[in-house]
């Protein structure tokens, strides 16, 4: 209870200084002890002045001198100092104290001071501008302290001034901190304790000692986090579904088949085994929780339908959510043209729809005249009420807030449906184990017979019309076209107001229709234009009527025009890795050969030349995702910002993925050798 005292409790914490660490997120003694050092500093081993090249110094200086330069507000003081080594090598060493003045009457002649700081050579001596100083004891030891915390700041407060609060704190309130892991678990792997990992985080004895306090820590936070995961699917798992504990070998149900048969290609393995899983966990006794990962293409939509249909062939009803209107009603036209043909009653909803036949609808689906509703956020409306849902698919899961999908999910009643959550974005597995660590995991790896890999090609922004050139021949050919842009209408638009350098959709839409590709019919789409618009617009897209498509990222998902064989993304150095390959994804759906040009600007940062670089190299959604890891961190992965529980202390999911999985299977053996009963957290 302590260390949720307030943090005025530490010696050293008055008004001031707790303004200052509130903004540092501090607000008790807990958030304090957990503020982690982002760096250490050794300090325990000296470096003298003569050595300064290889490293910062670290040694007992007298002051020699002081010189000022500069005039007016500009007058800088400058110290000369010396060490031991200093007056046999000769060369000058000073401090440069911008805007510290008042060292003047600190730094004087035959003082003596312990110095930590980097050196620089200029003007025939070697200079420091970023330094400390402490004052040496009476006697002149050398002992210049240990290894010392550098912390995250704010400004007005600095870094001596934090250690003296954190090292109150730790002297008096960490002691009192109890064990959170298993005793059998720290002496299983030599871990510290609470207590002793917290001192030695901020203050360690030794680089060893900081060593196993950072695993002690590491550890902790991941495997509590993957106890509470495992406690949840033990709480699903705890739900056992009356008449459902069937020993199933996942093969294909008699409706699935006749819908197999029907399709004019075969199902890819992957496709096969993620139907044959879902169907395994469907007979059995308990909720069907998963998450179906495929590559974009790969056909996720069919599995879901093959799935929703094994739940309609009990008399139950299915439903298909997706994040846009586009994606939806494109999923609604493919769930009719392949599923009504074999008696599946299908119904599209939106929030857009009249109200005359909203309430036809809704009086259809709560009488069971409804097999599978598929739609947008109106599916889990207040107004919708079904008979009795029993299967729900969400589609591009990361669009969706974990509330909005408990919604959908509560629709189904006192016995929650089975769940099955879609992402085209591939989520790295050490990601998939910690935010999804609670489902199983499908993944469609293989793509659709005939697909051709396409072939990405980067062009500077002054070669835009060789590229122009190339898709010129392809629309003429017969094929078509996406223009991708990352603003709707420039400076006009004030979302875009500080872009307004950058090419846009619509300006761009005029020009490519007027001057680039005179006569050939070009559409405009983004998220301003009237969702009616956007279907007329699609669906001539679709049919071949409109050979270019001017947009932007809103076609990322939900389009699949087979035609289509050229993807140009301008500005691509403004789009993310995911949105790129989503992007890039639009293309490829047919039997030509089809292209992906990624043009750039000259201003490029050294983090979009590497992310352009993954695209030009890579064509696996998956090893884009891994790459997309490493660049940006968990945090910003697809999917996971929703999650909110994924800032981790000390504990790198990159870094740290072995230590992840160690602690994913430990807690998954503490769960199963347990008789205690648990609860989700």
């Amino acid at each position: 209870m302590s260390v949720n005292s307030d943090i005025t409790k530490v010696k050293g914490v008055g008004p001031a200084a707790k303004e200052l660490l509130e903004k540092l997120g501090i607000f008790d003694i807990e958030t304090l002890l957990l503020h982690y050092p982002r760096d250490w500093e050794d300090r325990s081993r000296p470096l003298a002045l003569m050595d300064w090249k290889l490293g910062k110094v670290c040694t007992e200086i007298t002051v020699v001198s002081q010189k000022w330069f500069g005039f007016g507000k500009t007058r800088t003081l400058k110290v000369y100092i010396e060490d031991e080594s200093n007056k046999v090598f000769g060369t000058p060493a000073c401090l440069v104290c911008f805007n510290r003045s008042f060292l003047q009457k600190t730094l004087v002649s035959g003082k003596r001071f312990r110095l930590y700081g980097s050196f620089i050579p200029r003007y025939g001596e070697i200079q420091s501008t970023s330094f400390e100083l402490e004052a040496a004891d009476e006697r002149g030891s050398s002992a210049l302290g240990a290894i010392l915390p550098v912390y995250p700041l704010t400004s007005g407060l600095n870094q001596n001034a934090l250690r003296k609060i954190m090292s109150n704190a730790v002297k008096e309130f960490a002691p009192n901190i109890k064990d959170e892991l298993p005793l059998e678990i720290i002496k299983r792997y030599g871990f510290l304790h609470k207590a002793d990992a917290i001192k030695a985080l901020h203050f360690p004895s030794s680089f060893d000692e900081l060593g196993k306090a950072k695993m002690t820590i590491i550890y902790e936070e991941l495997f509590s986090f993957q106890m509470m995961i495992a406690l949840r699917s033990q709480e699903r798992k705890n739900a056992i579904r009356p008449g459902r504990d069937i020993a199933s070998d996942g093969s294909l149900t008699p409706l699935q088949q006749r819908l197999v048969e029907r399709l004019p290609f075969k199902l890819t393995a992957g496709q096969l085994t993620s139907i044959m899983e879902m169907n395994r966990d469907m007979d059995g006794k308990y909720q069907m929780a998963r998450l179906l990962q495929g590559d974009v293409g790969s056909g996720k939509t069919l599995v879901s339908f093959l799935a929703a249909l094994k739940t309609i062939e009990k008399g139950a009803q299915a439903v298909l959510m997706a994040p846009t209107e586009l994606l939806a009603r494109q999923h609604g036209d493919n769930a009719a043209k392949l599923l009504e043909p074999i008696g599946i009653r299908i119904a599209y909803l939106s929030g857009n729809l009249k109200s005359a036949g909203r309430g036809q609808l809704l009086k259809a689906l709560a009488a069971g005249e409804i097999d599978m509703l598929v739609g947008t956020h109106a599916l889990f409306s207040k107004d919708v009420v079904y008979k009795n849902l029993r299967f729900v698919a969400v589609d591009e899961q990361h669009r969706f807030g974990v509330l909005q999908r408990k919604a959908i999910m509560d629709k189904g009643g006192e016995i929650p449906p089975d769940f099955l959550m879609m992402s085209a974005t591939p989520i790295p597995q050490s990601l998939a184990l910690t935010v999804f660590g609670d489902l199983d995991v499908s993944v469609i790896k293989d793509m659709p017979p005939g697909r051709k890999a396409i072939k990405t090609h980067l062009a500077s922004e002054s070669n835009a019309n060789k590229v122009y050139d190339f898709v010129r021949r392809e629309l003429n050919a017969g094929r078509q076209a996406y223009f991708v842009y990352p603003l709707i209408n420039g400076g006009d638009d004030e979302d875009d107001a500080d872009d307004s350098e950058l090419k846009n959709a619509v300006s761009m839409a005029d020009k490519l229709s007027k001057e680039i590709f005179p006569g050939i019919k070009l559409g405009l789409l983004h998220s301003k234009v009237e969702d009616e618009s956007k279907r007329k617009i699609m669906e001539a897209f679709h049919n071949g009527d409109i050979k270019i498509l001017a947009a932007t990222s809103v076609v990322e998902v939900g389009v699949d025009v087979p035609n289509a064989s050229c993807m140009v993304i301008e500005h691509a150095e403004r789009f993310g890795l995911a949105a790129l390959h989503q992007l890039r994804g639009r293309v490829g759906r047919g039997s030509d050969q089809s292209y992906c040009f990624l043009v750039y600007s000259g201003k490029l940062t050294e983090d979009a030349k590497l992310r352009l670089k993954i695209m030009l190299e890579n064509n696996d959604g998956f090893v884009i995702a891994e790459e997309d890891l490493k660049l940006r961190g968990p945090g910003h992965i697809a999917g996971i910002e929703q999650s909110g529980y994924l800032k981790f202390g000390m504990a790198d999911l990159v870094l740290d993925k072995d230590v992840l999985a160690q602690a994913r299977q430990d807690a998954l053996e503490m769960i199963l050798t347990t008789n205690t009963k648990y609860s989700t957290i």
